[in-house]
């Protein structure tokens, strides 16, 4: 079997390399390059008790908020586009408690095997390592303002996943985390959960695809796909691809090529924003200010990455500077001694949201023809999972996760 995959994100590259685990030849095919949409500049946290449905009554009390504060965590650009206006609506309509849980129960079964499935790709000669940790930390000026993550934990157990926290107070978060200012009166340490460089780790796993004898080719835009009635024909910038399967992985513009095939559900860019910081006193870990949506994780080498955001604008538009400020602003005040003014990488890349704040993951209205994507912040951690599930699919076999994912929902 043939396969063409569009996207050389995490998503795209997991499921070309699960699919040439079960015999597949694979070509991968990126409008830009391995890793340049949401994969390279996020946070990397590889947390299955975090991976939690985008709609949620908070979200929808924040994002009225953010309606009149630019510099909020969660900013939605006034302008005319009703595309956006209906993905928000629809949004909205689902940040109820009940719709919550049932996507949560959905997601549950994907989060149990996610940290499984990379280990199958280190085993099978993807270099760039996990990094294991029992401290993720979530830190607040008070116990009070960690309710609502705590309820959040509490929630993913309910819906059968291990939850592994404890409580630190005082001077002991300090003492866990020098890092971290003296307004730091809480914290939730987390146990059982990984990181990552996701930037090397992609780049790392298109070097294992193409080892195996994948082709990647870069740079090249898909302008239609054509089911041939016994194959697939994929137009690009540099010619056509012939498959006997193509699956669509392009991240935030996965719609534009999926709807042809009967997919109806949109996918919006909620644009993440990162930065790398060097030198002072960094975190040691992973830590995370809930109130003030900021991520810490380091690189290695003295490097910090903080990320932060949901921006809902168009996938290609430049960054903005002000969404850096916005961060600096947030996370400034929870760490003691951090050089801001020398920050460097700035970034911004799209994660593709859904209404419902599950995956696409499965067939189309054509056989041939598979989707991949829709994650949101969750395509580190669910991107190789996903991709074992899909390739199950494609090559014949119908895994019991997927239905409530069907790309057709």
């Amino acid at each position: 079997m043939r396969a063409v995959v569009v996207g050389a994100g995490m998503v795209g590259l997991s499921t070309a390399w699960f699919l040439q685990e079960r015999g597949v030849e694979v070509t991968v095919v990126d409008r830009t390059g391995v890793a340049a949409g949401a994969s390279w500049g996020n946070a990397g946290w590889v947390t299955p008790s975090f991976a939690v449905p985008l709609p949620e009554p908070a979200m929808l009390r924040t994002g009225l908020r953010s309606l009149l504060s630019p510099a909020s965590p969660l900013y939605i650009p006034p302008r005319a586009d009703p595309r956006l206006v209906q993905f928000l609506l629809t949004l909205a309509r689902n940040c109820t408690h009940r719709r919550w849980q049932v996507a949560m129960s959905a997601l549950a079964p994907l989060n149990h095997r996610a940290l499984a499935a990379f280990d199958a790709l280190g085993e099978g000669g993807v270099r760039e390592p996990t990094t294991r940790s029992d401290q993720f930390i979530l830190a607040a000026e008070s116990r009070a303002q960690l309710q609502g993550v705590v309820a959040e934990l509490e929630q993913v157990r309910a819906a059968g996943q291990k939850v592994d926290y404890r409580f630190v107070d005082g001077p002991e978060v300090q003492e866990l985390e020098p890092a971290l200012s003296s307004r730091i009166g809480s914290a939730v340490v987390l146990g059982s959960q990984r990181y990552i460089n996701p930037g090397d780790f992609v780049v790392s796993l298109a070097d294992s695809v193409r080892v195996r004898g994948g082709k990647i080719l870069e740079g090249v835009l898909v302008r239609a796909v054509h089911d041939d009635g016994s194959g697939v024909r994929v137009e690009t910038t540099a010619g056509s691809l012939a498959g006997d399967v193509t699956v669509l992985a392009a991240g935030a513009w996965l719609g534009r090529l999926a709807r042809g095939f009967g997919v109806r559900m949109p996918v919006q860019a909620g644009r993440g924003y990162s930065f790398t910081v060097t030198g002072g006193v960094l975190p040691s870990g992973p830590t995370y200010f809930p109130g003030r949506r900021a991520v810490c994780t380091p690189l290695g080498e003295g490097r910090v990455r903080i990320s932060g955001m949901m921006e809902f604008a168009a996938p290609d538009q430049p960054l903005d500077a002000r969404r850096i400020a916005a961060i600096i602003a947030q996370a400034s005040p929870m760490l003691r001694d951090i050089d801001w003014d020398g920050r460097t990488d700035e970034w911004v890349g799209p994660r593709p949201c859904t209404t419902d704040g599950l995956p696409l993951i499965g067939p189309t209205r054509s056989p041939r023809v598979f989707v991949n994507g829709g994650h949101s912040m969750w395509g580190v951690t669910l991107g190789p999972i996903s991709g074992q599930l899909l390739a199950e699919a494609v090559t014949g076999r119908a895994p019991a996760e997927l239905p409530a994912l069907h790309p057709l929902r």
